[in-house]
């Protein structure tokens, strides 16, 4: 791969990661329509993800310390309460991580196989059109995610499994799985994007094999793509909260259908 085209990619990853409009799909599509050829499967998708880790680490460090600090602190002090939501928000952080790879245990082999099809995956941005359209009609609920109790998160990570299927969008189906069962809108996009880091390490621990394979060359276009990804995800995180604070988000439902309809077109069109 092509240094410019990996810095390219990169910044596609880092605006869409975030955005609910998929960036696997969005990755998926870019390659097909501009010929970009990559070694190592969809490594290369992976490793940007990490561009949009570090960046989400970055974003909410204070959050991520409070919440490790809350893990070791049982003693009853003033914060004694706070740490308890804390030490909550951990444990379903924990069970939805552990829905997600069970569904990645079960199909992960065949999601990675449609990867490879870029008509399928302008559907699932369809698909996704309609699963940002809902999350924008459902009003916020009451319940912290400190409260949302076991099943809740079980299923916020089965829909975060699904959501490795190219196209279906990952924070989409989360905030919406979030909304769904009645956590509070901004809580529901905070565990989302918390939700993300343990989600894109194990991705990348699954693709170490690939990594090691890859020459000089394509390492340095890998990094180079993961700094572009890095930057605008920092810089699309804290713009993506507001929007889904205040129900915004039915703007990306359209961009979804319109860019599904007209890929799917195209790639009808030039098949034929």
């Amino acid at each position: 791969m092509k240094f410019l085209s990996s810095i390219l990619l990169g910044i596609i990853q880092g605006l869409t990661e975030f955005l609910p409009v998929s960036s696997s799909g969005h990755l998926v599509l870019a390659k097909h329509f501009f010929g970009i050829e990559e070694t190592g499967s969809i490594a290369f998708e992976i490793f940007m993800h990490l561009g949009s880790l570090l960046a989400v680490l970055i974003f909410f460090r204070q959050r991520i310390w409070d919440l490790v600090v809350s893990l070791f602190s049982w003693k009853r002090t003033l914060r004694h309460e706070t740490h308890r939501r804390n030490r909550n928000i951990i444990l379903y952080l924990f069970l939805a991580t552990l829905a997600t790879g069970v569904i990645y245990l079960l199909f992960g082999k065949f999601f990675k196989g449609l990867y490879e099809k870029p008509l399928l995956v302008s559907l699932m941005l369809i698909v996704t059109g309609v699963i940002v359209f809902i999350s924008d009609r459902l009003k916020s609920g009451s319940i912290p995610a400190s409260d949302m109790g076991i099943s809740r998160s079980l299923f916020i990570g089965l829909l975060q499994g699904i959501a490795i299927i190219p196209g279906i969008s990952r924070s989409g189906s989360t905030i919406t799985g979030s909304l769904l069962v009645g956590v509070k809108r901004r809580e529901a996009a905070e565990f989302s994007f918390l939700l993300s880091i343990p989600a894109i390490l194990a991705a990348n621990l699954t693709s170490l094999g690939a990594f090691k394979q890859l020459s000089l060359s394509e390492l340095s276009a890998y990094l180079g793509g993961f700094v572009a990804s890095f930057v605008v995800s920092l810089l699309v995180i804290g713009f993506m909260m507001e929007l889904i604070a205040r129900a915004r988000l039915k703007y990306f439902s359209w961009y979804c259908w319109a860019a599904g309809a007209i890929s799917f077109l195209v790639i009808i069109l030039g098949k034929s």
